[in-house]
């Protein structure tokens, strides 16, 4: 949700495939006027902008109609230069013509046309600002962050010299999420002072406001996530669920503003919604409260889909795939990988409609199976997905949570001390960690604890297990708890120290049944039922083997059912875009041997 855009026209929202002979006759109408003398360019460009929303068949339509409105449309930019008077109709053309160009991939072509449009505009308020977000988010679609901080930079002094504090608010903070996607703390945290005491301050539209904060607190509850800090980020998580409740009562005002600087929007308010309950996901998975993070992702979801049947903005399709990647995580987690699974192949399909999603989105993918293939005990493909997704991303956080993924895939294969040594020693948590993460700093702590463990440096372990503790209660990490208490349970157990073990298995259990985690419910069963064993304790130990028997049981059907999916041959691709088809397999062809 970057650039603000101005209010789409009718034609821009309409989806349905009209007959031909509508087509025809928009097409037929667009050529009476292109050859009316004068030419009546403005009325041509609206019938080809009619058409091009309703995708009509057969395929090559479509890119002759661009072709034709590219050329109505320099036509006009050019006739309204030598025509003082038509200011609106020179700036929608260059807008619009910027647009068309990078359609067809002539994005250096749209760039000067766009800052020869801004130099020219300045007298123009709407359009100069305007154009001024086209091109910062030009330069963003590139990756070009620092050009377009630059831009808006310069927007939100123009904003404010001109008397638009709403337009100058939005320009900020435009800039602040590009700051924080650069990770350039030090200049997001006065930015983000300022723009809280602008939005406070200022008076108008009254929905306009309230996007100008959910706008602001998005921003700052994503700083939060992305520093791992899940049980700091509450207050403003709460403050962004009441101000899009606040939006969603109130109505639409018809009154435009003053100051022509002041129209435009963030988002529409149905995309607010769902990128608020996206958020809120996010922090559910990072908490570990995985019915949570269900349950308001079916709401989005159901919510993303009434919004398609209508709506063609691309971003929606990025809320899509960012909501399935955060579930098929907890899919992972709670013991549905075959539905995991399915929700991969959903992704790969979305990508595959937009080279621009598979391009930001390949990387997550990739680790996505890397995730499934650990959980089906698919190692040397885990390795493979892991080593691909490293090569895709330049995400430093998305970076460190491969690694130590990685690292864990090293550790049970045993016999890869060179490259594992490697990995850790680039995210040493006591030392210049690469990243400000609070919970993948304390997954780090974890993942040496868990080498360690398997060297027999059971005082080293515990030393590294007691920090990722330490670290997780502070952020109320509920799964890395779970993780590390079971771990120091397994290394009591194995010292002969029964009655710590227990102490720490038993809260293990109960974290791990509430999130609920279905690996660390079989590994806490397991050892409950050897510690009551040990104890004399029949009647406990059996319920303790029931319960191990259970989890195996429901662990090995779905392990079973995932690997006689034809997406399981997904686990196999490691290059160029998702493929298209999978081919059925007989049966599963990975080893159970982890599972039981």
């Amino acid at each position: 949700p970057a650039a603000p855009g101005a209010p789409r026209s009718p034609a821009s929202s309409a989806r349905s495939a009209p007959p031909a002979s509508w087509y025809l006759a928009l097409l037929g109408l667009a050529e009476h006027f292109r050859t009316s003398s004068p030419p009546k360019v403005r009325l041509c460009v609206h019938c080809l902008q009619a058409v091009l929303p309703r995708k009509p068949r057969p395929a090559w339509r479509p890119a002759r109609t661009s072709s034709s409105l590219t050329r109505c449309v320099l036509l006009q930019w050019l006739i309204s230069q030598q025509i003082p008077q038509f200011e609106d109709v020179k700036f929608e053309a260059a807008s619009l013509l910027s647009e068309l160009y990078c359609q067809e991939n002539s994005v250096d072509t749209a760039k000067p046309l766009l800052r020869k449009a801004i130099q020219i505009s300045q007298q123009t308020p709407y359009w100069h600002c305007r154009l001024l977000f086209q091109l910062a988010q030009l330069h963003t679609l590139e990756k070009d962050l620092v050009s377009a901080c630059d831009l808006l930079g310069v927007g939100a002094e123009y904003a404010r010299v001109v008397g638009s504090e709403y337009t100058r608010a939005l320009f900020l903070l435009s800039k602040g999420m590009l700051l924080l996607m650069e990770r350039k703390l030090q200049e997001v945290h006065p930015l983000l002072t300022l723009c809280g005491q602008i939005v406070e301050n200022w008076q108008g539209n009254p929905i306009q406001k309230e996007s100008l904060r959910v706008f602001f607190l998005v921003l700052q509850v994503t700083h939060y996530l992305d520093a791992g800090q899940v049980k700091s980020v509450k207050p403003c998580l709460k403050q962004l669920q009441q101000c899009i409740q606040t939006i969603s009562t109130l109505h639409d005002d018809e009154i435009l503003p003053s100051n022509p600087a002041d129209l435009f929007h963030w988002l529409p308010k149905e995309h607010m919604c769902v990128l608020v309950y996206l958020v809120t996901v996010m922090h559910s998975m990072q908490a570990g409260y995985l019915e949570k993070a269900q349950k308001y992702t079916d709401k989005a979801l159901m919510q993303l889909e009434k919004l398609k049947m209508l709506d063609c903005s691309p971003i929606l399709s990025s809320f899509q795939v960012i909501l399935l990647e955060h579930i098929i995580m907890c899919r992972l987690v709670t013991g549905h990988k075959a539905t995991a699974l399915q929700e991969i192949s959903q992704v790969c399909q979305l990508c595959q409609q937009s080279p621009r999603l598979f391009s930001n989105h390949a990387a997550q993918l990739h680790t996505l199976l890397g995730l499934y293939c650990i959980s089906v005990n698919c190692m040397d493909n885990a390795e493979a997905q892991f080593t691909t997704a490293l090569r895709l991303t330049t995400h430093q956080e998305l970076w460190a949570f491969i690694v130590t993924n990685l690292a864990s895939v090293y550790i049970r294969e045993g016999n890869r001390h060179q490259e594992l040594y490697s990995l850790l020693e680039r995210i040493n948590p006591d030392h210049n960690f690469p990243v400000s993460s609070h919970c993948l700093r304390a997954a780090a702590f974890y993942i040496r604890g868990l080498f360690s463990f398997f060297q027999g440096r059971y005082n080293e372990a515990k030393r590294f297990l007691r920090e990722t503790l330490k670290m997780s209660n502070a952020e109320d990490l509920n799964r890395l708890t779970a993780c590390s208490l079971v771990l120091l349970g397994h290394i009591f157990y194995v010292l002969g120290n029964h009655r710590e073990s227990n102490n720490m298995v038993v809260p293990a259990m109960q974290l791990a049944s509430k999130i609920p985690d279905m690996s660390v419910q079989l590994w806490s069963s397991a050892l409950l039922r050897d510690l009551n064993k040990a104890c004399g304790n029949a009647m406990d130990a059996h319920e303790a083997a029931q319960m191990h028997q259970n989890f195996s049981q429901q662990l090995l059907q779905d392990h079973i059912e995932a690997c006689s999916l034809p997406e399981h041959n997904l686990i196999t691709w490691t290059d160029g875009p998702p493929p298209v088809q999978f081919q059925a397999q007989n049966g599963p062809t990975t080893s159970l041997a982890s599972l039981l």
